[in-house]
């Protein structure tokens, strides 16, 4: 319709605005709003299109970025006190992918304080509001696109995923959300370009979002040596074989709630239906907790030293204790982890040579209470850290294989719960095919919040 002139690109992005300025006070998820110059440049996207000159493959389309991605001339705080009103002079990479190919930055995305934990919330803009229930979380860290996403004040959204934060706002806030291969959407700027543990990648409410926003944001850099070729936005067909398909409940023996187990019961009956091969099995990812405790904290250490060392008291807490564990770390812990990391790699690409996709919870628990910082207990089981009740993320992002959450149904209170598919290595285009077989099956994605 926009490449046709059906409809015009400022008729589009009012059309967002208009939902932004409806419901976003209750969700509080795009918190900086840039309208005018949105509109601004949705009348030079027109101008474009009536000029006859190519079109990019997201024009007219807005988007909000998230918090923690550098925007030239829009504030950019992380979520931190610290940076409160910083202006960023130049764009991040993604934001520069995201503008040749047309799309309009309308502002930015909550995030919790420099994207740590799945909570979000901040001193800066404090809480974001699960659209389903506005006395619940979305997650995070990437919960302020998920729930925009969720409550059609986008039409997609980028996010970032280090422990699972993609998966876990997207399972929350029933969307999809891809944690990509590393590298197939490059990462820069950053203080490790040969790091896989962060990685960024779309959040949308269908498959065919999902697709046409990562083609934009994917494809190598000269400057980023992990860097994949683009993906494409035309998906693959399944093979007239049955698929194979990996089950497991709870990862290698993680607490889940009876609540979530539920859901994915009445999800796994559905899926049986599509005539796949489906058995019982998981990789070995005991050891994946410690080798992700590890990298996590050495990054941190790494990109937060100097705000350590001159803000600690505009720190929170989670995160200062993150940082001092980085900075206690020996050589020998860090290389342990490495290999581990390595170990686990391998006997995960093993692993899929006899599956085509593995399914898992994507989250541990349903939504809970915006209150609350963090999980502590599941079903009896007390949780020592912040980070334990993401264990079903986390495990995942140490293997770098692809993975997304799928909306698969809802709890009986009406939370949404998500599926968490993993795919081989390199490979979302088959993954993604699978992912929009199972949310055909389970129709969980059809299902709006009511604001």
């Amino acid at each position: 319709m926009l490449a046709g002139g059906a409809v015009s690109a400022r008729e589009v992005v009012r059309a967002f605005l208009d939902r932004v300025s409806q419901v976003d006070e209750q969700l509080n998820a795009i918190p900086t709003l840039v309208a005018e110059r949105a509109l601004a440049e949705a009348d030079a996207a027109d101008r474009r299109r009536a000029a006859g000159k190519r079109l990019g493959l997201l024009h007219g389309l807005p988007i909000a970025v998230k918090d923690l991605v550098d925007t030239a001339g829009i504030r950019t705080t992380y979520g931190s006190p610290i940076y409160r009103d910083h202006v960023p002079a130049e764009d991040s990479l993604l934001v520069k992918r995201l503008k040749k190919a047309g799309a309009i930055i309308i502002g930015k995305t909550n995030t919790p304080e420099f994207g740590a934990g799945s909570q979000t919330f901040n001193p800066v803009f404090g809480p974001t509001r699960n659209p389903y229930d506005t006395s619940r979380t979305p997650g995070g860290s990437s919960g302020g696109a998920a729930a925009a996403v969720a409550a059609c004040m986008l039409p997609f959204a980028d996010g970032s995923d280090m422990g699972g934060s993609l998966r876990n706002p997207a399972s929350f806030c029933n969307v999809i959300g891809l944690r990509p291969t590393p590298g197939r959407v490059p990462e820069a700027p950053t203080t490790d370009a040969w790091d896989p543990l962060s990685v960024s990648g779309p959040i949308a409410r269908t498959v065919a979002d999902l697709e046409l926003l990562l083609a934009a944001m994917s494809g190598p850099e000269p400057g980023s040596p992990l860097s994949l070729v683009r993906f494409g936005a035309r998906r693959r067909q399944l093979s007239g074989r049955p698929l194979r398909l990996a089950w497991s409940w709870d990862l290698c023996g993680l607490p889940v709630a009876s609540q979530v187990t539920a859901v994915l019961r009445k999800a796994r009956d559905r899926i049986d239906g599509l005539g796949w091969e489906i058995e019982e099995a998981e990789p070995d990812l005991r050891e994946a907790d410690e080798a992700f405790d590890v990298l996590r904290a050495f990054s941190f250490a790494s990109d937060y030293r100097a705000e350590y060392e001159q803000h600690r008291e505009l720190l929170k807490e989670t995160l200062v204790a993150n940082i001092e564990a980085g900075l206690r770390l020996t050589p020998l812990q860090i290389a342990a982890a490495q290999s581990k990391r390595t170990a686990i790699f391998a006997s995960t690409a093993a692993f899929f040579s006899r599956f085509d996709v593995l399914a898992a919870p994507a989250t541990q628990v349903a939504p809970f209470a915006v209150e609350i910082e963090w999980v502590d207990e599941i079903d009896g089981h007390h949780l020592a850290t912040y980070t334990d009740w993401m264990r079903s993320c986390s495990r995942i992002t140490v293997t770098a294989h692809p993975a997304v959450s799928v909306p698969c149904g809802f709890t009986d209170d009406g939370l949404p719960v998500g599926l968490q598919l993993v795919g081989r290595y390199g490979d979302e285009t088959g993954l993604l095919a699978v992912a929009e077989q199972v949310m055909e099956a389970t129709g969980a994605g059809a299902r709006r919040p009511s604001l």
